[in-house]
């Protein structure tokens, strides 16, 4: 699909990217059944995930995106290896404003690269996509003219560390301690106590 640049930012303008691509705990959950469901499913068959609502090129886009934002590392898998894409995709389905804000980002990053370099993000090497990236991250630096960029990149991000993060990959990178059965319970340490100035009498 292209999309021309003054279409994608219509697209973002119509639904903010920030409100649009916002979801529930309850919804963020249905997600996450959804794509490990398939994930299993796609192993099982031996094949690949084909996506409802990405075409084949914005699923790229997607999966390199959100591996940029989390990669994987000697702690953990990166948000494909989480199965943030499959999450994504389940989350556009059926909701057109998320699906108009998502394509519509997705498009302007093309526009973008293109304009720079000549080429499509996925095709850009490294470098380029870091050097798009350093200017869209980071609201304060970024110029006015890319605010629409800003908007739809901050929200990817945020939507990549949400659908991270609330799998059992992203648990265990944050090292979570709770949700487990204790036998003994002591109460709270005397340091504890101290430290937040509190008594347990």
């Amino acid at each position: 699909m292209n999309i021309s640049r003054r279409t994608a930012l219509e697209a973002l303008i119509a639904a903010p990217a920030a409100a649009a691509m916002a979801w529930t705990p309850a919804e963020a959950a249905q997600a996450h059944e959804h794509a490990r469901q398939t994930r299993q499913e796609v192993a099982r068959r031996g094949g690949r995930f084909v996506p409802r609502f990405f075409t084949p090129h914005e699923l790229a886009t997607v999966s390199l995106l959100a591996d940029l934002i989390i990669p994987r590392d000697e702690r953990s898998g990166s948000a494909t290896d989480a199965g943030v894409p499959e999450f994504m995709d389940f989350m556009m389905v059926d909701d057109p404003q998320r699906q108009t804000a998502m394509r519509g980002g997705l498009a302007l990053l093309d526009r973008l690269c293109e304009e720079r370099f000549g080429k499509s993000f996925v095709a850009c090497a490294d470098a380029e996509r870091t050097q798009l990236l350093d200017v869209i991250a980071f609201p304060a630096n970024a110029p006015a003219s890319l605010s629409h960029a800003v908007v739809f990149f901050s929200s990817f991000r945020d939507l990549t560390a949400s659908g991270f993060w609330t799998t059992k990959i992203g648990i265990a990178d944050l090292q979570y301690q709770g949700n487990t059965f204790v036998a003994d319970w002591d109460g709270c340490p005397a340091e504890a106590l101290k430290h937040l100035d509190v008594s347990d009498d």
